[in-house]
């Protein structure tokens, strides 16, 4: 019998499972970590989109919308300047102004050049003065500012103002041929010129931007504004300019406005409310032109000058002129190349320069009105006692000479004043600078005179809310000394080589010029008694500006109380709301004492009244408003003499203190006192 097959039972353990088996269970379980990662990091982003699409929809949209936008600058409409009775002395309008791409003249190959020569025969304008205006400042080949363009490289260029409508707008019609051509209306400044009052030189003028200036302004400033370049336009640039408007455009790809995103109206600037009165402007202009030409009719130079009125009570300018003026529109729509050469051209006098403010020139006689004070401070002058006036006074081995008057004998301080006897005042001089040390002195802490000059305001600028004041000058020893040192070099040599240029046709005075260099090499710093006795008396190196001289009279009239010269009293909004007071200032107290003021009041009355003003002001009714002033005759080397008169009235109740000087107009109390005559005249009739 066949037997059965034996199966033997196998049993099934742990050790039962095999390598590969084990390694499949491994990868199962990675590969659903793995996917629970992936759905894990899958919501996140899917949670993080929607955060965005949802919860910071806007702030991502408009980060979208900033990358393609463009903001268009609107200019506000720049302030006003008036009168202190509100009368426009600047408005604003409006004038064609033609403009050009810059890309199309970077992309042609002659930088646009026949092209501005195509505008320019159209406009009948220079096209060289054209092409200038297409220059960036700053850039090759580029003229100087403001002939060249200052504002931004990457807006249209303009490149003539003012222009004849029809002419511009023809421009316009031909796209083809002048490509990137356009005509805008611009605004502008305009000078109303009430009572033909002028005021060039206080009203400044306008230029525009330049990069500079709109990187440093924190966006105030952009590079289609104007802002001022001179006079009050200048100084108050902040106030008169307001904000420009901003409007945030979108655009598509193409360039294309899509919408407007966001908008800020521009904010108009504030009028200024100047202390002027256009009626005395005009007629303080008037009289100083005209008491030019008659100056130049005797036989004078006078080719130069300027008159100031102020109010002594406050500071208040109620009228400033300066001789040549110009025409302030010469600058609207930016000045041409010949019209710039011209207003700062010296042979043509430079009228572009303020004679009553930037112009520096010895005081003469004048000055006695501070150094008498002075003299009597320091206890080398008595008000009451007599003092010889003989026709020289000398002083080493040199005879000072008694200038505009004639040996009057023993006179007193009045009399001295009133006949402007020169050699009194050598007399206080020499016996101070001896007092001092003489040649042993080596600063000024001791001379009366410089002193006193220092606390009228000489030697400073008086503050007054103008750009560009001088600050005129107190030759004490310090000055001399460094002034000594700073030309010894040049001094020296011609001490040697002489002046042989000067020997061709003067040899005379070149000889006089040789010998004072080989002096001043070796002792040109030394202050010397001459140098006291021409201090006392307003001449040597003394320099003084007629706004100073003004300021110092007006300082006398309220006895020693100055007060800084100001030319604007009030702010306000376009409507006349919102007006906004300046408060003046006082500027110090030179601290004249009651008796030695109401002799000065009597003494320079007395000048106008018996002394060297009387012919001047002969006929004039001085009972109705009398007048106190002082006239100077300035010597100046190698020139004709300064012609001075300061003055106040009514004499006994100061409301407006007066000076006209003249450059090179002779004596004062023949050319510059009939001046001030006509200005008191129309100053009389005031309310």
């Amino acid at each position: 019998m066949r037997s059965q097959p034996h199966y033997r039972r196998r049993t099934l353990t742990r050790r039962s499972v095999t390598p590969r088996g084990r390694d499949i269970g491994r990868y199962q379980a990675r590969l659903w970590a793995l996917a629970l990662v992936v759905l894990l990091l899958f919501g996140v982003l899917l949670g993080r989109l929607g955060q965005m699409q949802v919860g910071e929809h806007a702030a991502y949209a408009g980060a979208a919308e900033q990358l393609n936008t463009r903001t268009i600058v609107t200019p506000a409409v720049r302030g006003r300047i008036l009168d202190r009775h509100g009368i426009p002395l600047v408005d604003n309008t409006s004038e064609p102004v033609v403009t050009v791409d810059r890309k199309v003249l970077v992309e042609a190959d002659d930088e646009g050049r026949a092209l501005i020569t195509r505008v320019a025969k159209v406009l009948g304008l220079p096209a060289g003065q054209l092409f200038a205006k297409t220059k960036i400042c700053g850039t090759e080949g580029a003229p100087k500012a403001p002939l060249c363009w200052g504002g931004s490289a990457y807006q249209p260029i303009p490149i003539a103002a003012g222009v004849d409508p029809r002419r511009a707008l023809s421009l316009t019609e031909r796209p083809e041929d002048y490509p990137g051509v356009a005509v805008e209306a611009q605004p502008v400044r305009h000078f109303p010129r009430p009572e033909g009052a002028n005021a060039a030189h206080l009203i400044g003028y306008l230029g525009r931007s330049n990069a500079a200036e709109v990187k440093g302004s924190a966006g105030a400033i952009t590079d289609q504004d104007l802002v001022g370049r001179a006079g009050l336009e200048q100084q108050y640039d902040a106030v008169l300019r307001g904000t420009p408007g901003r409007t945030v455009v979108a655009v598509d790809p193409r360039g294309v406005v899509t919408r407007e995103v966001s908008r800020t109206d521009p904010v108009a600037g504030r009028d200024i409310v100047t202390t002027l009165d256009a009626g005395v402007q005009a007629a303080v202009e008037k009289a100083l032109a005209q008491g030019i030409r008659e100056a130049r009719a005797k036989g004078r130079a006078a080719d130069a000058g300027a008159a100031v009125v102020l109010d002594p009570r406050n500071g208040d300018v109620i009228a400033m002129a300066s001789y040549p003026s110009y025409d302030p529109d010469v600058w609207t729509g930016g000045i041409s190349e010949g019209d710039l050469a011209r207003l700062t051209d010296p042979q043509a006098g430079t009228p572009l320069v303020s004679r009553a403010t930037s112009s520096v020139f010895p005081p003469a006689s004048t000055f006695k009105a501070i150094t008498l004070p002075a003299a009597v401070a320091s206890g080398g002058a008595d008000l009451d006692s007599l003092y010889n006036c003989g026709s020289s006074y000398r002083i080493g081995n040199r005879d000072f000479r008694n200038f505009e008057s004639a040996a009057y004998g023993r006179i007193s301080l009045r009399t001295a004043m009133v006949v402007s006897c020169d050699t009194v005042f050598y007399e206080f001089a020499y016996r101070s600078w001896l007092q001092q040390g003489g040649l042993k002195a080596t600063d000024d802490t001791r001379d009366p005179f410089v002193g006193m000059a220092a606390r009228f305001g000489f030697g400073a600028r008086t503050g007054i809310d103008l750009p560009g004041e001088a600050a005129g000058r107190i030759p004490g020893r310090p000055w001399k000394r460094q002034v000594w040192e700073d030309s010894r070099d040049d001094t020296c040599a011609r001490a040697k080589k002489g002046y042989p240029e000067i020997a061709k046709s003067d040899p005379q005075r070149a000889a006089y010029l040789k010998r004072l260099a080989a002096e001043n090499c070796t002792e040109g710093f030394s202050f010397r008694a001459g140098d006291e006795a021409n201090l006392s008396i307003g001449q040597g190196d003394m320099a003084v500006t007629p706004l100073q001289m003004t300021s110092a009279y007006a300082a006398i009239t309220q006895g020693g109380a100055r007060w800084t010269p100001r030319l604007v009293g009030a702010t306000a909004r376009p409507d006349g709301a919102g007006r906004t007071a300046v408060a003046p200032r006082k500027a110090g107290d030179v601290g004249l004492s009651g008796g030695l003021t109401a002799f000065l009041h009597d003494a320079l009355a007395g000048v106008v009244t018996e002394g060297t003003a009387r012919g001047a002001f002969a006929g004039f009714d001085l009972r109705g408003w009398p007048v106190a002033g002082k006239t100077g005759t300035a010597e100046v080397f190698g020139q004709e003499d300064t012609a001075w008169f300061v003055s106040w009235a009514p004499a006994d109740s100061p409301r407006y203190a007066v000076s006209v000087t003249i450059a090179q107009g002779g004596t004062g109390g023949d050319n510059a006192a009939p001046v001030a005559r006509t200005i008191h005249d129309y100053l009389r009739g005031m309310p």
